[in-house]
This record gives C-alpha cells, structure tokens and sequence, in this order.
C-alpha cells in the first residue's frame, strides 16, 4: 500500500492520470483499523487497472495533508481524479459504498 506524504503528494497524486482511492486514518482509530482490510481488498481487487490507484495518509504523521484536505473525522476517504478531489465519504461504511464510489469516477 502506497504511503502519501508532503514528498510524494505531488509526483503520486496531483500528477497522475488516474483515479487515486486516499484513506486518511490513524494507527489510534478503531473505525480505521476495520476499514483497514476492506481497503487493502479493494486496493487487490483494482490491482491490475493502471488507471487506479491506493493511498493511505497518516492524519499523525502528515498533519499537514490531513489540513490541506480538511479532514474533520477519520476515517475519510477522499478521491482524486486526474489531480483533482472529485468525492468523499466521512467514517467505516461497507465495502459496496467504496465500490460505488469507485465506479461513479472511472
């Protein structure tokens, strides 16, 4: 799973032609620890979609991306679609919600 932060951000995110999937969490979090494997199957499940792309943030290691995004709760799923944020769901939901996102955005 691909680690954003400040160095990365730009060259991983804003530069790529695709759809990024962004999980801002924290290792404190319960609600984070159960999206957990639910975001890594999805992250398996897009794999082999050049044009798809998984991230995970850190809200206590890369505050300032936490601030730039304005994540108020976590976990926050957030899209990118060819550098731009396009979408957004606030806490744990069922893996078909993040699916659906997904799909709303290829």
């Amino acid at each position: 799973m691909l680690a954003l932060n400040k160095d990365n951000f730009t060259t991983e995110v804003e530069q790529f032609d695709g759809l990024v999937i962004i999980d801002f969490w924290a290792p404190w979090c319960g609600p984070c620890r159960m999206l957990g494997p639910v975001f890594e199957e999805l992250a398996a499940e897009y794999a082999a979609d050049p044009k798809v792309k998984f991230a995970k943030v850190n809200t206590d290691e890369c505050q300032d991306l936490a601030v730039r995004f304005k994540i108020r709760g976590i976990p926050t799923i957030k899209i990118v679609k060819n550098g731009q944020e396009v979408d957004q769901f606030v806490g744990a939901g069922p893996r078909s919600t993040y699916q659906e996102l997904i799909k709303k955005h290829l």
